[in-house]
């Protein structure tokens, strides 16, 4: 073409840059370098680079070429282009830029252009603008199967599955055939919905009315049964298929796993005749994703000993996601090992699944390297380093990581809003999280979903913390009228009644549990041992070491007690009625008999990592900081709700969550001190006028009369300062009380240098030296204390 000058000829140049973009010689990079070398690029040249960039995985680019072509293309954008234009669009789900685009397209008079209008349907649904889909459908002045189409997939992705199917039913009643496609996105709000019977009907639809079955449509139906939960339905439609793809394998595999029987998925998975790496995938991520992690792993090392297949991206990132699950943290660093080993392409999934496997194990600096070591970082990676920060209790950190995100011109998701929020609920940053509250409705358009059911629970869950009983109940009532198997509920309740010590209601409430068949979820733990994840439930005795850990638990219990630890029986809620057995009761933890299995086998210098499924009773957790001090071991503890590391008599937490959940904790006499390294409060005693007014976060007043051994504050997250315990015996000699609580600290040097000097204050007030109230910010000025 050079030759014979065929390349300055614009139509000739245009043709050869299609053939470089849509052929099985197609380079994108090679077809752009060419389209910049041709002098004055007609419509058509730019129109088939905006297409293919829009097809891309890169539509950013789409829009750049568009900007290029309003100012530097001889010829306005025309009807052929801005389709293109629009699905990139959607694909980035700017709304912002979508409407701008479609300002344009009214302006050039293209909004009655049946291609046009169908983009913009798919766009505004795809940006869940679902308002404006139906006003541009009701606008046009003719539709096809196509419009029907990107309205019904547009309202069935949307959750909006009533509305789907009310189009169908006005699509047929206007005479419109459906095609594949539409049953597609029929089937889908079917299967959404669980309407078994609705479904089966579409699936005579299918085959009454002629309707091409084609492979995507066929798996569609069979998704539509599993989701309905009908197998056997789905298992004889599956036999029935011609032709079937990973999708209708995994789909199968899924079913059978969402009901839990694991046993049909084996089979199904070992009936195959030769598997290839997508089968594999299959079921790891059946198990992965249905809550059987351990089943997941098995299969991997599985997959590992077998020559049918090599792991891939997908078996990768399922696996780890079942490592973050089981807190399998050995096993997560050897697949991160084997990336590098094996060079295996370390894409934003990947880098994703490493973040929440790290975080999740325990190891956040770990995730911290991940995350510094890439370049390329999309909005999901964004997201699991800030949930990482959140949850280990970095608020801060996780806020200032946030800031860095919207400097890198990332848009936040509502998963980045959610775990941003929660960082700021873990670290107490109230102020912080309504202004992340206000951006997110305001700045970008994101707006809370709230189901009655998740809004009462919520409810009820804070009326809980602050033993509100009225309110409680009548949370718990219409919870229960939404949801009558919610077992949380009467477990909320029926704490809420042991702690005011109504036992007789706390009776009625399991007795009412037993009657409807309902069970408290049981509490449980897993420790990683050499690679090896090692399971517990409360009272556990299965395990072949059992002896060695019950002995165990009796040594620490006797250790503990040698330095004025006291149980605090006021988490078992009248479990058992003798004391001795209470506490008991209490050393029978699943958390428990994690820690002690892992003082057993691991080495003095390895962390001792435990994940729980259940929330770290206050009991516990104080047990935790005593044995990291006294038997000077790290331990990193993830409950339900966030991760606790545990040394030298601390926890990351700060105790934030005990404020948190409990709403202000009861003052406990002296002689019931939890631990001497955890003296949240010390009982008060009179000492004639005044009284101290702390306040503990966010409008949260601890208050009570002065006393000789002071009300204690907040201790902090970290210890800068070494407590002199000689000095403090002899400052506090005048005092015998005082004197008796420093003699504690010579468990725990460096316990907390605010403790002491709010001791001093409490001291020289009683001496008469301080003659007036003080607040928490008359404490940071004149005493250089901070909560």
């Amino acid at each position: 073409m050079l030759r014979a000058g065929l390349f300055f000829d614009p139509f000739s140049a245009s043709k050869l840059v299609h053939s470089f973009l849509f052929t099985e010689f197609s380079s994108l990079p090679y077809a752009h370098k060419l389209f910049d070398q041709i002098p004055h690029p007609n419509l058509y040249s730019w129109n088939v680079l905006i297409r293919a960039y829009a097809s891309s995985l890169q539509p950013i680019n789409c829009m750049s070429m568009f900007l290029r072509l309003l100012h530097e293309g001889r010829e306005k954008p025309n009807k052929f282009t801005y389709p293109f234009v629009i699905k990139a669009s959607a694909k980035l789900a700017d709304l912002q830029l979508g409407k701008g685009i479609h300002g344009m397209v009214i302006k050039e008079g293209l909004s009655s252009d049946l291609f046009v209008s169908n983009c913009l349907i798919n766009l505004y649904a795809e940006c869940r603008c679902l308002d404006m889909s139906a006003r541009v459908f009701s606008s046009m002045p003719e539709r096809d199967v196509v419009s029907w189409n990107s309205m019904i997939n547009g309202l069935a992705q949307n959750d909006c599955v009533d509305e789907a199917l009310e189009f169908f039913r006005r699509m047929e009643r206007e005479g419109v055939d459906p095609n594949d496609v539409t049953m597609v996105g029929v089937l889908s709000a079917c299967g959404k919905k669980l309407d078994l019977k609705f479904g089966r009907w579409l699936h005579s639809y299918i085959e009454k009315n002629g309707i091409t079955l084609s492979l995507i449509l066929g798996n569609a139906v069979l998704d539509m049964y599993t989701k309905c939960g009908s197998m056997n339905d789905a298992r004889k439609f599956f036999d029935s298929m011609v032709e079937k793809d990973i999708i209708s394998w995994t789909t199968m595999l899924a079913g059978y796993a969402r009901l839990g029987d694991f046993p049909a998925a084996r089979d199904l998975f070992d009936s195959l005749p030769s598997k290839d790496i997508a089968t594999w995938n299959a079921l790891i991520s059946a198990y992965e994703q249905s809550g059987n992690p351990k089943d997941a792993i098995a299969t991997f090392n599985e997959l590992q000993l077998s020559k049918d297949a090599k792991p891939d991206e997908v078996t990768l990132v399922s696996t780890l996601s079942a490592c973050s699950q089981l807190g399998a943290m050995e096993l997560g660093g050897w697949i991160h090992v084997y990336i590098k080993k094996e060079g295996v392409k370390l894409n934003c999934h990947l880098v994703t699944a490493l973040i929440d496997m790290y975080s999740k194990c325990g190891d956040l600096q770990k995730a911290v390297e991940v995350f510094d070591s890439v370049d390329q970082r999309d909005v999901f990676v964004w997201s699991a380093m800030i949930a990482g920060l959140g949850m280990h209790g970095r608020g801060k950190d996780a806020v200032e990581l946030f800031s860095r995100m919207r400097e890198a011109k990332v848009k936040p998701t509502s998963v980045t809003f959610t775990n941003l929020l929660s960082a700021c609920s873990h670290s107490g940053l109230v102020k912080e999280a309504r202004e992340f509250f206000r951006q997110m409705e305001k700045v970008y358009k994101i707006y809370p979903e709230w189901s009655t059911m998740h809004v009462w629970s919520m409810f009820l869950a804070e009326q809980a913390n602050h033993k509100n009983i009225e309110l409680a109940q009548y949370a718990c009532n219409n919870l229960l009228e939404i949801e009558p198997q919610n077992h949380g509920a009467y477990v909320l309740l029926s704490n809420i009644y042991a702690n005011l010590g109504k036992w007789e209601m706390v009776s009625e409430l399991r007795k009412l549990m037993k009657d409807a068949g309902l069970k408290k979820e049981p509490g449980g733990s897993l420790v990683e041992v050499n690679g090896s994840v090692h399971e517990f439930v409360v009272g556990d005795s299965t395990h072949s070491r059992s002896k060695e850990i019950y002995l165990k638990l009796e040594e620490i219990t006797v250790v503990l007690k040698s330095v004025g630890y006291v149980p605090n029986k006021s988490q078992l809620l009248q479990l058992v009625e003798e004391e001795d057995m209470q506490e008991k009761a209490l050393h029978l933890h699943s958390e428990r008999l994690a820690l002690a299995f892992g003082l057993i086998t691991l080495g003095p210098s390895q962390p001792i990592r435990i994940v729980k499924n259940l929330r770290v009773c206050e009991d516990c957790h104080s047990v935790f900081k005593l044995v990291s001090k006294l038997y000077d071991r790290e331990i990193v503890l993830r409950d339900r709700h966030r991760f606790h590391h545990f040394k030298g008599g601390c926890c990351s937490c700060m105790d934030y969550w005990l404020i948190g959940s409990y709403g202000f904790m009861n003052v406990t006499s002296y002689s019931g001190l939890q631990s001497p390294m955890d003296l949240e409060y010390l009982r008060s005693q009179d000492v004639g006028e005044g009284s101290v007014k702390i306040r503990l976060y966010e409008g949260r007043i601890a208050q009570g009369p002065l006393r000789g051994t002071p009300i204690i504050f907040k201790r902090l997250m970290e210890n800068t300062f070494q407590l002199d315990v000689e000095a403090m015996r002899e400052y506090c000699t005048a005092d015998e009380r005082l004197g008796e609580a420093v003699k504690f600290m010579d468990v725990g040097k460096g316990a907390g240098w605010e403790l002491v000097q709010a001791m001093m204050m409490m001291r020289d007030y009683r001496r008469g030296r301080l003659q007036r109230q003080y607040s928490t910010i008359d404490l940071w000025e004149e005493h250089s204390f901070r909560l």
